[in-house]
């Protein structure tokens, strides 16, 4: 007789996978203490200055000064000016009230 009338339970026991419980494909987050950004200034007042922008957003960063080199400070610009998600408003559904404002249904008035 086949063991299908009788048996409950697994055959074979669930895997367990490799990351139980921590997500190890997570991506490190740039700009915090353990991945500050990396940026170069050209004068002190200059370092200052982007010193208190990373203040203001909560941003950690190694700062380093070279005056005689080019300053570089593309990882902050591209952190500062992430693209914002576009969202649109909902339709209306067919049976409600027309938002042009003329009382009648959506189906009836703007609709069509």
């Amino acid at each position: 007789m086949s063991d299908k009338f009788f048996f409950k339970g697994r055959k074979t026991p669930k895997p367990k996978h490799e990351s139980f419980g921590y997500n190890t494909k997570r991506a490190a987050k740039l700009g915090t203490q353990a991945f500050p950004l990396t940026l170069t200034v050209t004068s002190e007042a200059r370092r200052l200055e982007v010193q208190a922008l990373l203040d203001t957003h909560g941003l950690f960063a190694k700062l380093d000064l070279d005056a005689k080199g080019q300053e570089d400070l593309l990882e902050l610009d591209a952190w500062l000016n992430k693209p914002k998600t576009t969202s649109f408003e909902k339709k209306p559904n067919r049976n409600e009230a027309c938002p042009c404002g003329s009382g009648d249904k959506y189906k009836k008035c703007c609709g069509q």
